[in-house]
């Protein structure tokens, strides 16, 4: 047990490493959803939906969802309304 708890310590050393270092920009959708301060569901569905960019992993029942910070502030400087004159 002891061996497995280390493993698991090290992954996390190792993942939280990576996220401090330039260009490593990965959100789980729960940390993108507290970045937007937003609930988790309603990121969720605005990734299913296309209205942020989200990134599918594997999984056959269930997905999970990356997401990069780039991404998101891009999407929040979007307009969410279409100016008026201009046609699609």
């Amino acid at each position: 047990m002891e061996k497995q708890h280390n493993l698991m310590t090290d992954s996390y050393q190792l993942d939280h490493r990576a996220r401090q270092q330039p260009g490593a920009d990965w959100l789980t959708g729960k940390e993108a959803a507290e970045y937007l301060r937003v609930k988790t569901r309603t990121l969720l569905l605005w990734a299913r939906q296309g209205k942020v960019k989200g990134h599918k992993l594997s999984g056959v029942k269930r997905h999970v969802w990356r997401f990069r910070q780039a991404e998101l502030d891009a999407s929040l400087e979007m307009p969410s309304v279409r100016p008026e004159g201009t046609e699609q």
